[in-house]
């Protein structure tokens, strides 16, 4: 069976940017899914700032948990910061519970 973007986007859950302890999903750093026949699988990424010191880490992260999915043969993570990442792509629900 093929991987579908929602077996990713669950992957990517596993992924937490360390600083604020949630994950790529929830944060809505996930911006693009692109999975090929071939069982190649494109992510597009952003971090809270472009600045962050352990953006390479995440990256890293989240390429190896793609990877390592069942049906997955190349995983590219690609970082962009266009558009910029804000709060309003993370929940309302968890905004609020945030404080934000």
């Amino acid at each position: 069976m093929p991987v579908s973007e929602k077996d990713v986007r669950n992957t990517l859950k596993t992924v937490k940017d360390p600083e604020l302890g949630l994950d790529l999903v929830v944060l809505g750093l996930v911006y693009e899914i692109d999975i090929a026949e071939d069982g190649g699988v494109h992510v597009l990424i952003s971090l809270t700032s472009p600045g962050c010191p352990v953006a390479d880490q995440i990256v890293e992260d989240a390429r190896r948990a793609v990877l390592g999915m069942e049906g997955v043969e190349q995983a590219d993570v690609e970082l962009t910061f266009d558009p910029p990442w804000t709060p309003n792509r993370i929940s309302p629900l968890i905004r609020s519970s945030l404080g934000i």
